[in-house]
C-alpha cells in the first residue's frame, strides 16, 4: 500500500497511453498539485511532455503539432471548460483523464461537444488526492467543519478522496469510526454509499482478511498538533511550512535568490529520503557528511583537462556534481535556519516544557515552569499560547487549575487578543467534553505500569517523550483489542481475524508526528500494512486556523470573558 507509486503508476500509463510525440499535459488547480508530488518536471520532460498547461487558462496558444493529455478534477466547472475546449480544439488529438468516477450526462455534454472528433478516450484514474509520503496522504482541504459538523462542500470532497484513495489502492473495505465524532460516522456512511453505488468499481480480488477504514476526528487529541517536533520533515513543517513540497525560505535573512523557495521531495532526494525521520541532532552530524563528502567528490578548481579522455570524465560527472551541490546548499540552508529559529525562539526549553504538559502529571511543576517561560522575553506569542493551551487541555479538570492567571499573564506578555481566544477555543475544540477517549492518565494496569518503568529508566530524549494517541489505538486495533463500543463498524458485519491493511483517516488534520508513527509501526509489525490519510497535514498554526474555520471560538467567547473578569478579581 504506496500512495505514491499508485499516483505515480496513473501518470505514467496516461502517458504511456498517449503514444509516442510531443504532448502537452492540461491540468486544473488540484491536478497540477496532485502530480507535482509524484514527478518532477524533468522527468516528465523525458517521457515528451513538452508543456504543462492549466484548462482554465485563458491565453493559451493553438499548436496542432501536440497532443493533449488532459488530467482533471470531474468538477463542472472542468466539464464546461473541456467542453469550451472541444468546441475549438487547440491540439491535434485529446486524451482525458478524470481523477474520479464523472457522470454519465458529462461524459454525453462532451461527445455531443466533440464535433470535430478529436477525442480519443475518456477514463477514470482515481488520483484524486495528494500523495505526500508512500504512506500518508491529505486532501489539502483546511476547515472542513462548521461547529461540530460537516461543512457540506468539504464532505463531497473528503467522500471522493477517500473512495479515489481506495479504488487506487484496489481495497474495499469494512468501516470503523470514532463514535464521539458525528462528523466520522457521517463520512463513514458517505464513503459506504459510494460503494454500494459504484459496487462494480470495487469488486477487488477478495483477501482473507478484508481492509478496514478507521474513521478518527482531530478533536480526539488536540495536543499532537499543538507541540514543537524534532524530527525533520515534521521540523521544517512546523518551523518553515511545507506545501505540496515546498518550502518557502524568502525571510531567511540574507538567503540567495536562487534558495528562496525549495522543494523537499523523498522521491529524487537521497538525503531528504533518509533523514526524514530522523532526529535534529541525527540531520547536524549527517550534513556533515554531507558536505565532508562533497568535498572530496568536488572538482579540483586546478583540475588540468588535457586529453579528451579528462574532458569526457568531467562533463560526465558534471550533472551529479551539480545536483549534489544543489542538494548540499538547499539541506544546508534548511537546517541552518531551523537551528537558528530553535535558538532564537527558545525551542529547546519550550520543548522540554510541552512535553512535560503533554506526558507528565505534576500540575504544580508544570504550572511554575509555564508561568516561568512566559517572563522570558525569547518566547514569542505563538509559544507562550500553545503552552498555556496545552496547560488548559490537560489541567482543565484540575482543582487547583490556574488558567485564568495564565491568561492574564499572557496580556501582560502582550500576546494579541486573537490567540488569547484560541486558548479557550481549543479547549471548546478538544477538551474533556468532546473527547472519547482519555488522553491523559493511563488505563489499566499495564499501562500504569509501563509509564512507571518509563519514569524509573528515563526517557532517552525528553523532547520526544509524547506518543500521538494515533500511536495507542493503532496498537489495539492490530491486536484486536479497539472497542467496539468507542469504534463501531458501519453496518452488521464484524473483522472476525485481525486487521492487515488498515486506512485510518483523520477529520481535521493529521500531523507528521502521526506520519511518524505509521512508518515504525510499519516497520516493525509484520504483516500489517498502514496508510495514513487527512483532510490536510497540520503544523500548529494550521491547526489553529482549524480551530478557527470551525466557529467554536464564537462561543467560548463569553466563558473567556467570564473567565477574564474572575482573573481581574484577584
Amino acid at each position: 500500500m504506496n500512495v505514491v507509486f499508485a499516483v505515480k503508476q496513473y501518470i505514467s500509463k496516461m502517458i504511456e497511453d498517449s503514444g509516442p510525440g510531443m504532448k502537452v499535459l492540461l491540468m486544473d488547480k488540484e491536478t497540477t498539485g496532485i502530480v507535482s508530488m509524484v514527478y518532477t518536471q524533468s522527468e516528465i520532460l523525458q517521457k515528451e511532455v513538452y508543456l504543462f498547461e492549466r484548462i482554465d487558462s485563458q491565453n493559451r496558444e493553438i499548436m496542432k503539432h501536440l497532443k493533449a493529455i488532459c488530467f482533471l478534477r470531474p468538477t463542472k466547472e472542468n466539464v464546461d471548460y473541456l467542453i469550451q475546449e472541444l468546441r475549438r480544439p487547440k491540439y491535434s488529438i485529446y486524451f482525458i483523464y478524470f481523477s474520479n468516477v464523472i457522470s454519465k450526462s458529462d461524459v454525453k455534454s462532451l461527445a455531443e461537444a466533440d464535433e470535430q472528433e478529436v477525442v480519443a478516450e475518456v477514463q477514470e484514474f482515481y488520483g484524486d488526492y495528494i500523495a505526500v509520503n508512500p504512506h500518508l496522504f491529505s486532501l489539502n482541504i483546511l476547515g472542513c467543519c462548521q461547529g461540530r459538523n460537516w461543512d457540506p462542500a468539504q464532505l463531497s470532497r473528503t467522500t471522493e478522496g477517500l473512495t479515489a484513495l481506495l479504488l487506487s489502492l484496489k481495497k474495499c473495505p469494512m468501516i470503523r469510526y470514532q463514535l464521539s465524532s458525528e462528523a466520522a460516522r457521517r463520512l463513514g456512511e458517505c464513503v459506504k454509499q459510494v460503494i454500494s453505488k459504484e459496487y462494480e468499481l470495487f469488486e477487488f480480488r477478495r483477501t482473507e482478511v478484508p481492509p478496514l477504514l478507521l474513521i478518527l476526528d482531530r478533536c480526539d487529541d488536540a495536543i499532537t498538533p499543538l507541540l514543537n517536533q524534532w524530527t525533520y520533515q515534521a521540523m521544517v513543517h512546523e518551523l518553515l511550512g511545507i506545501n505540496n513540497n515546498r518550502i518557502d525560505l524568502s525571510r531567511v535573512p540574507g538567503i540567495s535568490k536562487d534558495l528562496r523557495e525549495v522543494v523537499l521531495s523523498a522521491e529524487n532526494d537521497e538525503f531528504y529520503a533518509n533523514n526524514m525521520y530522523l532526529n535534529f541532532a541525527e540531520i547536524g552530524s549527517n550534513i556533515k557528511n554531507l558536505m565532508e563528502d562533497f568535498q572530496k567528490k568536488k572538482p579540483k578548481e586546478q583540475q588540468k583537462l588535457e586529453s579528451i579522455a579528462d574532458m569526457k570524465a568531467f562533463v560526465e560527472n558534471y550533472p551529479q556534481f551539480k545536483k549534489m551541490s544543489g542538494t548540499v546548499s538547499k539541506h544546508v540552508t534548511v537546517v541552518g535556519e531551523l537551528s537558528r529559529l530553535v535558538s532564537e525562539r527558545n525551542l529547546l526549553e519550550v520543548s522540554e516544557v510541552e512535553q512535560e504538559l503533554a506526558c507528565q502529571n505534576d500540575h504544580s511543576s508544570a504550572l511554575q515552569n509555564v508561568k516561568r517561560l512566559l517572563q522570558n522575553p525569547k518566547v514569542t506569542e505563538l509559544d507562550a499560547a500553545r503552552l498555556v493551551m496545552l496547560y488548559a487541555l490537560h489541567y482543565e479538570r484540575h482543582s487547583s487549575n490556574s488558567l485564568p492567571g495564565l491568561i492574564v499573564d499572557l496580556r501582560s506578555k502582550g500576546v494579541s487578543e486573537k490567540y488569547r481566544k484560541l486558548v479557550s477555543a481549543v479547549v471548546e475544540y478538544g477538551g474533556k467534553r468532546v473527547r472519547g477517549s482519555d488522553l491523559f492518565s493511563p488505563k489499566d494496569a499495564v499501562a500504569i505500569t509501563k509509564q512507571f518503568l518509563k519514569g524509573l529508566k528515563g526517557v532517552e530524549n525528553v523532547y520526544t517523550q509524547h506518543q500521538p494517541f494515533l500511536h495507542e489505538t493503532l496498537d489495539h486495533l492490530i491486536k484486536g483489542k479497539l472497542k467496539e463500543n468507542l469504534y463501531p463498524y458501519l453496518g452488521p458485519s464484524t473483522l472476525r481475524d485481525r486487521p492487515q491493511d488498515i486506512i485510518v483517516f483523520v477529520i481535521g488534520g493529521a500531523t507528521y508526528e502521526e506520519a511518524l508513527t505509521v512508518y515504525n509501526l510499519n516497520r516493525t509489525t509484520p504483516g500489517v500494512r498502514v496508510v495514513l490519510g487527512g483532510t490536510t497535514v497540520h503544523n500548529t498554526k494550521s491547526f489553529l486556523e482549524e480551530v478557527l474555520a470551525s466557529g467554536l471560538h464564537s462561543r467560548s467567547r463569553e466563558s473567556s470573558q467570564a473567565t477574564s473578569r474572575s482573573a481581574s478579581r484577584r
